[in-house]
């Protein structure tokens, strides 16, 4: 059996999942772990705003700044 990676816009998923699973095939939904160096990187930001909270942004005053796709 072979694997393929597909990459899914957002709004066609949910079809798209539909269809395969009518289709049979078998579907993996496991996430992937993250590397050890983007955890070394996570750690050390993290630490960073430990010492610094100051740098930090409170979501609730930004969150209006962002835009999500709907």
């Amino acid at each position: 059996m072979r694997e393929i990676t597909l990459k899914i816009p957002d709004k066609k998923l949910s079809f798209f999942l539909e269809l395969v699973e009518q289709l049979g095939f078998e579907i993996s939904r496991d996430s992937i772990a993250p590397s050890e160096e983007h955890k070394s990187i996570v750690r050390k930001r993290m630490a960073q705003s430990g010492q610094n909270p100051e740098r930090l942004l409170n979501w609730e005053n930004e969150q209006d700044n962002f835009r999500f796709n709907e």
